[in-house]
């Protein structure tokens, strides 16, 4: 069993790098602030479902695999940046009377949670963050190493969803506010294309150490 006095400091550490400005929590601020709250809430299930396949990743050695191939973190890094650019045309083509229906459905709360595990996986930056921050807090004597990576990514995912539910929320309810004027809707979609196009680069001028 992990120390309480580890897993205190890492529930801390949690929070505060989840209230970060970083590529997920501004996915969830733009996404809500578009779409409305029940979006953000969506893709913020998809990010922490992403977290999950990352966490497997690092109890399971598999993120090394990212540290010793360029060639592996070049190309998810690539289908990254390629998925960030569609999101921005999308941003901005779309219309103002289409952004304005924030209606959210079985079916597109689904896409919404997709949204959120496809910009979640293919950023190989979060796996190779997760083998450098989570082992840290890892005590040899208190058992299966790889049963308390698992615990500390759920404890991570937890926090997650709770802070970026609350970014979603917050985004949401200014969000709405912005789409009563169709004027507004159309500055907000451009903003949120231009925002995807910066984490697009941003992801793809990544290196592996940086």
């Amino acid at each position: 069993m992990i120390p309480i006095e580890s897993l205190t400091t890492f529930v801390i550490a949690s929070i505060l790098l989840a209230l970060a400005p970083g590529p997920d929590n501004i996915f969830v601020l733009t996404q809500s602030s578009v779409n409305g709250h029940k979006a953000g809430l969506f893709v913020t299930l998809g990010l922490c479902t992403g977290l999950i396949v990352h966490t497997t990743a690092v109890a399971l050695g598999i993120t090394a695999l990212f540290q010793t191939s360029y060639a592996a973190f070049i190309l998810l890094k690539i289908i990254g940046a390629i998925y960030l650019l569609y999101l921005a045309w999308q941003a901005f083509h779309a219309r103002a009377e289409e952004i304005g229906n924030n209606e959210i459905t079985g079916t597109s709360g689904i896409k919404f949670y997709l949204r959120g595990i496809i910009m979640n996986v293919t950023n190989p930056k979060v796996s190779i963050f997760f083998l450098a921050f989570l082992p840290q807090f890892v005590d040899p004597s208190s058992g299966s190493i790889t049963q308390q990576i698992f615990i500390l990514g759920a404890v991570f995912i937890l926090v997650t969803l709770v802070v970026f539910g609350g970014i979603a929320l917050l985004a949401g309810y200014v969000g709405r506010w912005l789409n009563t004027s169709p004027r507004a809707q159309i500055i907000l979609n451009r903003i949120a294309g231009t925002i995807f196009v910066v984490l697009a680069l941003k992801l793809v001028t990544a290196e592996i150490n940086s």
